[in-house]
């Protein structure tokens, strides 16, 4: 009778088997554009578009035509000259957004501040295209030109900031790095709306940079994630500009850090590859993939998340996602020697249940 139970539950067992791989091959040639449908067939094929170069091939400049080196407008070549930089800090901002631009300057990206207290040197720089609109664009040039006389931190190229454009942004960074800053040993890219938490991620950097790490980068990894279809969708993709079911791993592009050498085989690979594809996080993915570089998960790098406010976070936090008048407050409260001294654990336990962020503390420290 034993033996007959014990018969019963591998035929069970065989029979889900059977079924789970029949669903799946199902899945996989379901041409209907339904997201949760999506997400599983591309999660299914991640292997195939991780592992081998058919997507590189799909996409190269043989089948495209190039894209043209934009002309600096406004450029600051001299920024990393006889220095050891250890971190070059590369936000992504568009022409209006000066305010967002100094209250980044006042906190995480205070080069001075760094210096002083971290004995370092980080170096901040805004890239940005040129105004759209005719009717803003000369006024708000002036200011642009104004501003990089008292700041000396952006990089202009001559292409409209638009959304579909973010993939040229993504080249000017890489372009810049590897012409004017190839002696910076990490490079971040971030978004204008970001806290990063520079005293934290700079300890951590330096304890990387004395044993000499290659082939770098982190962030908050997306794996699996499957193009959106949707033609109503900011983020839509056609099948024309990217045919297959699955994207390449990749970083959030809100923040994400690098090494020297990746900055460098991700150019090379960028003037390989077809720019049409505008969502600069995925086109990454594609440039790292073809120069075989898998991305890594760090647990204290929000993503698109936002972390909460809470000195608890504080001591390990790297990015939070969405700030826009708070960044003052944020770095007053990070940087103050106190937060180290807060007694954590109960909160941690409550709260964890409803944060990202948090939930990564739990995990790391066993909690």
């Amino acid at each position: 009778m034993l033996l007959s139970s014990r018969r019963l539950r591998r035929c069970q067992f065989l029979q889900l088997l059977v079924t789970c791989s029949v669903l799946s091959l199902m899945l996989m040639f379901i041409q209907e554009d339904n997201d949760v449908v999506n997400h599983i067939k591309s999660y299914s094929y991640r292997y195939l578009i991780n592992s081998y170069n058919f997507v590189n091939e799909s996409l190269s400049l043989a089948k495209f035509q190039g894209t043209r080196n934009f002309k600096y407008l406004i450029n600051n070549k001299d920024k990393c000259e006889n220095e050891d930089v250890l971190l070059l800090l590369f936000v992504k901002t568009s022409p209006e957004n000066v305010m967002r631009r100094n209250a980044i300057r006042n906190t995480w990206g205070n080069e001075n501040y760094i210096r002083s207290q971290h004995d370092v040197a980080i170096k901040i720089v805004f890239a940005l295209g040129i105004e759209k609109d005719p009717m803003k664009s000369s006024l708000l040039q002036k200011k642009l030109v104004d501003e990089n006389d008292q700041y000396s931190d952006l990089v202009q190229q001559d292409f409209f900031d638009t959304f579909h454009n973010l993939t040229l942004k993504l080249i000017l960074q890489f372009r810049w790095v590897n012409s004017y800053c190839s002696n910076a040993k990490f490079i971040m890219s971030a978004d204008d709306d970001i806290f990063v938490h520079t005293p934290n991620l700079v300890s951590y950097l330096k304890s990387l940079d004395s044993v000499g790490v290659q082939d770098f980068w982190i962030g908050r990894v997306h794996r699996g994630s499957p193009p959106m279809r949707n033609k109503n969708s900011k983020y839509y993709v056609s099948y024309e500009m990217y045919p297959w079911l699955s994207y390449p791993d990749y970083t959030a592009g809100a923040a994400y850090v690098i090494s020297r050498d990746v900055a460098a085989k991700v150019y090379q690979a960028s003037k390989t590859l077809n720019t049409s594809l505008y969502i600069d996080d995925v086109f990454m993915g594609l440039c790292a993939n073809k120069m075989g570089i898998v991305p890594q998960q760090h647990l204290f790098f929000s993503g698109e998340g936002k972390s909460p406010y809470h000195p608890c976070i504080y001591n390990k936090m790297m990015t939070s996602h969405g700030h826009l008048d708070d960044l003052a407050y944020l770095w007053k409260h990070a940087t103050d020697p106190k937060v180290y001294k807060v007694h954590c654990f109960l909160l941690l336990c409550v709260v964890s249940q409803v944060s990202s962020p948090l939930r990564a503390w739990r995990l790391e420290y066993g909690f």
